[in-house]
């Protein structure tokens, strides 16, 4: 059994990844809300693999990142390098999702802590983990508010794959604030997130969330079923490129074509990416979009073919919405200098 959640009042994917004594505890999203099953993880390596089998995703790699450092530095107790048994380990955790950046982040946050010449390596570990959790749950509040301040009154909002507390933040300030939005959800094929993750979370919030497939978003603005798109983002580029979930550009593409304003959710642009092109894309295997929920959907003959991320130009992006307010795509790097 996971231990208790730290966060009672929140849908069950805003605290999925529990960390404890024995492990860090996932709560296996491949299968949800199907089953509530809860994967068990005792190693770093453990850790890795689970977030490049999805067992989490989204937000959920960047606690399994911070949890699995904290494996890393009790590995590491009584080692003569413990420091260096740290660094290979993040190397190992930041290497399971190359095209998000929040893993690297959350990886500064235990060895910036480490660094600081604690003695006790595990409990320094720990109390940057920790640190690290407050900063981006505190990060993601804020930039739900700042993203629900751009939605009309009753919005219908159309959303992209599964954006977790990026998500959850903007519709919990939108309902603090009075508004009553509503989603149009896509089901985000091959893993489903949209319908697994995203409608069942905004249902679990009193909120109506309407499925759609992924092929339908376009026909609905331009019948002026929807009034913004709204997605997460896995990057944001310097000169303000989005790099979210496969789809997330024909999406855009579209909503400019139909004059939908497109809002992209983002702790902050990354200084180590100037341009779209810096931004390394993940390739999954092929196999998998041959499939869903488990069961082949293509004959034995077929291969298949999944970029798993895609890169929306700045063009196409209405405002890059971040914890320090909304900014104009061409705009962003000015985030780093309103601090």
């Amino acid at each position: 059994m996971p231990p208790p959640s730290s966060h009672p009042h929140l849908p069950l994917l805003a605290d999925s990844v529990r960390l404890d004594t024995d492990g860090v505890h996932l709560l296996d999203r491949r299968v949800f809300p199907f089953e509530h099953h809860w994967v068990r993880a005792r190693t770093v390596e453990e850790v890795a693999t689970a977030i490049e089998q999805m067992v989490t995703q989204s937000s959920g790699p960047y606690f399994a990142v911070l949890g699995g450092m904290v494996l890393a530095a009790r590995e590491a107790a009584g080692e003569p390098d413990a420091r260096a048994h740290l660094r290979a380990a993040a190397e190992r955790l930041i290497a399971t999702r190359p095209t998000n950046d929040q893993p690297r982040k959350a990886v500064a946050w235990v060895l910036d802590e480490v660094d600081r010449g604690a003695a006790d390596v595990a409990t320094a570990a720990l109390t940057g983990a920790r640190a690290g959790e407050a900063d981006y749950r505190g990060r993601c509040a804020e930039m739900g508010r700042a993203a629900a301040r751009l939605l009309p009154q009753r919005a219908r909002v159309l959303t992209h794959c599964w954006g977790d507390l990026y998500l959850l933040g903007m519709v919990e300030a939108a309902l603090e604030a009075g508004k009553r939005p509503s989603f149009v959800c896509t089901e985000t094929r091959p893993y489903l997130q949209g319908a697994r993750l995203t409608a069942e979370s905004l249902a679990e919030m009193g909120v109506q969330a309407t499925l759609v497939t992924d092929a339908m978003p376009a026909s609905l603005m331009r019948s002026g079923q929807v009034d913004a798109l709204v997605t997460a983002s896995d990057r944001v580029s310097m000169d303000g490129h989005v790099i979210n979930k496969i789809g997330t550009l024909q999406l855009a593409t579209a909503a400019r074509a139909f004059d939908v304003p497109f809002h992209a959710l983002c702790h902050a642009p990354d200084p180590d990416s100037p341009t779209g092109a810096d931004v390394p894309i993940e390739y999954r295997d092929g196999s998998e979009v041959l499939h869903a929920l488990g069961q082949r959907t293509a004959g034995p003959r077929v291969r298949g073919l999944y970029p798993a991320f895609d890169v929306t130009d700045p063009a196409l992006v209405t405002t890059v919405v971040t914890d320090r307010g909304a900014f104009a795509p061409e705009a962003v790097a000015d985030y780093w200098r309103c601090g």
